[in-house]
């Protein structure tokens, strides 16, 4: 049925359209403010960065949205020797946002501990396969933040 002379086909179409576009745009925003919301706060807070604020991509394949994420945080200015954290918790946000229920983890390398610099890492798992930076072999997994879905359906 046709009511206002488009095709249902032309607006799904149109609807993808739009929510990659939505997409990419708070995806850019996001990612250039993430270094001022993450600078001086404890874990806690942080790690609320990645909490999912409603479930407004639902229909974007992790895929694309892994990709975006790389993309968006390829040539940072600030954190760059931070780069996994900020491409974690951008991508555990936007993957809650799509639907998924994604797991930020960290670790450290055992090596490190009692150097002059710590070597942490982290990836984003859904499933328990990383699809977002690949779990380094030497590291230990010391925290796996699993993003509330709660939040994300309403």
């Amino acid at each position: 049925m046709e009511l206002t002379g488009v095709k249902p086909a032309e607006a799904a179409a149109r609807a993808r359209l739009w929510t990659r576009l939505r997409f990419r745009v708070s995806l850019w925003l996001a990612a250039r403010l993430l270094p001022s919301r993450v600078a001086n706060k404890p874990l806690q807070q942080v790690l609320e960065i990645a909490e999912p604020t409603s479930l407004r991509f639902a229909g974007l394949h992790h895929d694309y949205i892994t990709a975006r994420v790389l993309r968006a945080t390829r040539r940072p200015w600030l954190m760059r020797d931070r780069r996994c954290l900020r491409q974690g918790l951008l991508g555990c946000r936007f993957l809650a946002e799509a639907g998924y229920a994604p797991e930020l983890h960290f670790g450290i390398d055992g090596d490190s501990i009692g150097t002059h610099r710590l070597a942490a890492h982290c990836w984003v798992c859904i499933n328990g396969k990383p699809v977002l930076n690949d779990r380094i072999n030497h590291m230990t997994t010391i925290l796996v933040h699993r993003v509330s879905t709660e939040a994300s359906a309403q």
